[in-house]
């Protein structure tokens, strides 16, 4: 353990911690012992004293985020028990030894009582993501952990957030991985499949860890719906709606993207899955979502609207509202009678009623007659904690337009 801190909370501001939510913000801190820095390990306790938790100390409004409710003697037995945890939930819900599946997500964060860690198994590859200092700090014995739990299984550990770090420092930043961000073992890229779909995994230069794992289950629902219909899937990133589609019997999917990068990684995965590219049931193309669509011709049977987080703070979230707002309806004017919308938002701080207000306000501008048929989240290997209600995420809803 590091040096001796910990910060004592007010009286009346203990009460979220003592029921189990992993963030303390600064508000509630009446003093602190030590000067910490960010990414020091931290003491939470009560005016009396006794300990409520330990976790990472952070400079934003969230002064502490805990990954532990009690004392901790050792943070690589704590990791080892956590992560062992973790995997025996996979286990259990048929993830880790699936026929078809070789895709999930090991450790999702305040899910699993870890706040800013992320790690995704894509086949033999671990890939780790860290949003804060503290967690990024402890990567070797996350990498220790995880081969300790899943042995023989995994060839190769990546850090994401040490070459995300280099790229936007422009220097190295070695760190405990070397400058190339590799833990353990050395791989380019991998393929994966996922519910007998194949998708080529860019874990290093891809977006987030390489692939959205957390759409599994929504890209197998559109299939249930795909065969014979004209697809549009914006933001498609590396295809995964697409390829879903195309393998449900589509007539044709559109894939839309202003990365290149992406269409590029989207058609190499419709190779990957019927042998070549062919106009006549997959176009992709790269464009601004929102210019294409307003040129689109009004023939579509589903559109897919998976958009990146429009809003990342809370200061941003009216701008993100209004975003989706113009999104659908866009998409409310231009899909066909008797259509179906599958849209989506990934920005934690957009709540589910405010997701739901934005629909509805395009369904009001579009003046079409729209019904709910599902309500989507996320799969269940990114797990909600239910003292963290906050880390349900990913709001999705399929739409049947009139």
């Amino acid at each position: 353990m590091q040096k001796s801190i910990s910060v004592t909370l007010h009286r009346h501001k203990t009460e979220a911690v003592r029921r189990f939510h992993p963030w303390v913000f600064s508000g509630a801190i009446k003093r602190t012992e030590g000067k910490p820095a960010e990414g020091d390990v931290v003491e939470v306790k009560d005016e009396a004293g006794k300990t409520l938790g330990v976790g990472f100390w952070g400079t934003g409004s969230i002064a502490v985020r805990l990954f532990s409710f009690e004392k901790v003697d050792s943070l690589e037995d704590l990791w080892q028990q956590k992560i062992a945890a973790a995997l025996a939930m996979r286990q259990r819900i048929g993830l880790t030894e699936h026929p078809h599946t070789n895709a999930y997500r090991l450790v999702n964060a305040e899910g699993d009582g870890m706040p800013g860690l992320i790690v995704d198994v894509y086949n033999d590859v671990a890939v780790i993501q860290t949003h804060n200092k503290g967690m990024h700090a402890q990567a070797g014995l996350f990498a220790e952990a995880i081969q300790k739990a899943m042995g023989y299984r995994i060839s190769a550990i990546y850090d994401k957030s040490v070459a995300t770090l280099a790229h936007h420092s422009g220097d190295e930043h070695e760190g405990l991985s070397g400058k190339d961000g590799f833990l353990v073992g050395q791989l380019d890229k991998t393929e994966v499949q996922e519910n007998g779909n194949r998708f080529l995994i860019d874990f290093q230069q891809g977006q987030k860890t390489g692939f959205f794992l957390d759409q599994r289950d929504n890209r197998a629902l559109l299939a249930n719906y795909a065969a014979g219909k004209k697809i549009l899937n914006t933001f498609c990133y590396s295809g995964g709606f697409s390829i879903y589609g195309l393998k449900a019997g589509a007539s044709l999917v559109h894939s839309v993207d202003s990365s290149a990068k992406a269409i590029a990684l989207t058609d190499e995965n419709v190779i990957r899955n019927f042998g070549q590219l062919s106009d006549t049931t997959h176009q992709s193309f790269t464009s601004d979502v929102f210019d294409f669509m307003k040129t689109a011709e009004q023939d579509y049977d589903i559109m897919i609207l998976d958009p990146p987080a429009f809003a990342k703070s809370f200061s941003a979230r009216h701008r993100a509202i209004q975003a989706y707002t113009r999104l659908n309806a866009t998409a409310f004017k231009k899909i066909k009678p008797q259509g179906m919308v599958f849209t989506f938002s990934c920005s934690q701080v957009v709540t589910p009623d405010l997701f739901n207000g934005a629909i509805t306000a395009a369904a009001i501008e579009a003046g079409r007659k729209i019904k709910i048929l599902h309500r989507l989240t996320q799969p269940a290997d990114h797990p909600v904690s239910i003292f963290n209600p906050e880390g349900n995420y990913l709001k999705g809803l399929v739409l049947y337009v009139e």
